[in-house]
């Protein structure tokens, strides 16, 4: 599994709209958050290992309707008890 968290900046008026498209339509979406800043939401992605990540990003969050601009940070590992690993030895 690839974990994927991107920072979208939206139209204006169409936070809200775009982070309900995302929790409807897109099924590797795990959580979103609006945020104050640069960009309007937060939202974490979580892939099968066959998915490209920039294909991922390109076709369904960058094309989603009211998505201006998008920024992804591709996270490395997780050291929470909900992530994929978490052990000293995972490091």
């Amino acid at each position: 599994m690839k974990t994927v968290f991107v920072m979208i900046k939206c139209e204006l008026g169409r936070t809200y709209d775009v982070a309900a498209y995302l929790a409807d339509e897109v099924p590797e979406l795990r959580s979103c958050y609006s945020t104050s800043g640069q960009y309007d939401l937060l939202a974490q992605f979580q892939l099968g290992t066959e998915q490209e990540i920039g294909r991922f990003i390109t076709k369904t969050v960058q094309t989603a309707p009211g998505v201006k601009d998008t920024y992804t940070i591709i996270g490395l590992n997780a050291f929470t008890e909900d992530g994929v690993t978490g052990g000293p030895d995972d490091i």
